[in-house]
């Protein structure tokens, strides 16, 4: 899954790395080390300007709460429970599909936090056999230090209860798609492991290559069929994953010191 993530990068670098051609300044976002759901994210994606005349798609880079609300919802209270799409599934669920077909953007990160949660203690918590245990944080990046490109998709929820004027009368929200973590080895791994995604967590986001970027954004692809292959997790082996302080856990943490790499696991924390 992806619960929590990291994006320090500022709307020009993106720009640049995405080839964005409209950005507003008053949509700047400060950095963020420790994204969570619900918070406003940056995204990437193709779309007609609005009160364009020319209906032509233009790569932007918006703000999008993170929690997606399906346009049909008759509130947006479940949005924070759809932070995550299934990458086997998102082309049928009905939450997701619409946007599958014709709403993708990706929403650009440093890396992503994930709490380790082994087979063994997952099978003890499942059975109310202990307590849930203080787990690990680690953080996960493309090893060559690339902006981790997360595959999302987009939606718009108009809230019936404002006027048209009312700058809060659409909601724009999105989800991360996620996939099966890598059972390969990591690019670089812990001195004590873990030694692969899996080893981690089972679910990873899922990770766009820039040869993927203009096809996953097109708008006018629409067979949800052909769309399909571009959920295909990347090449194995581009990641790398490094323990965190534990303090990454609590929410209202924030700067770049959650980002700092530990020797080995917090003492009392679990792997």
């Amino acid at each position: 899954m992806c619960g929590r993530y990291a994006a320090s990068r500022g709307p020009e670098d993106l720009a640049a790395v995405f080839e964005v051609d409209k950005w507003e300044p008053e949509e700047t976002l400060e950095p963020d080390y420790n994204v969570a759901p619900t918070k406003e994210v940056y995204a990437v994606l193709d779309r007609p300007l609005k009160d364009a005349d020319d209906r032509r798609p233009v790569r932007q880079l918006r703000r999008l709460k993170w929690g997606l609300v399906p346009s049909w919802a008759k509130s947006p209270e479940g949005g924070a429970r759809m932070i995550n799409a299934r990458a086997e599934t998102v082309h049928e669920k009905p939450s997701y599909r619409r946007a599958f077909a014709a709403r993708r953007c990706i929403l650009p990160a440093d890396g992503y936090y994930e709490w380790v949660t082994a087979k063994e203690e997952r099978d003890l918590e499942v059975e109310g056999k202990r307590k849930r245990p203080r787990k690990q944080p680690y953080f996960v990046l493309p090893a060559d230090g690339s902006v981790f490109a997360m595959a999302g998709l987009y939606e718009f929820w108009r809230d019936r209860t404002l006027p048209d004027e009312h700058p809060l009368a659409w909601w724009a929200t999105c989800s991360v798609i996620t996939t099966e973590a890598e059972t390969s080895p990591l690019a670089v791994a812990p001195a004590e492991g873990p030694y692969t995604l899996a080893d981690i967590h089972p679910r990873m986001p899922l990770m766009l290559t820039p040869d993927r970027w203009d096809a996953w954004l097109d708008p006018a692809r629409t067979d949800v069929e052909a769309l399909r292959p571009l959920l295909a997790p990347p090449p194995q082996g581009l990641m790398r994953a490094y323990p965190v302080s534990t303090a990454v856990s609590n929410v209202r943490n924030n700067g770049p010191e959650l980002l700092k790499e530990l020797e080995g696991p917090e003492e009392g924390t679990l792997f």
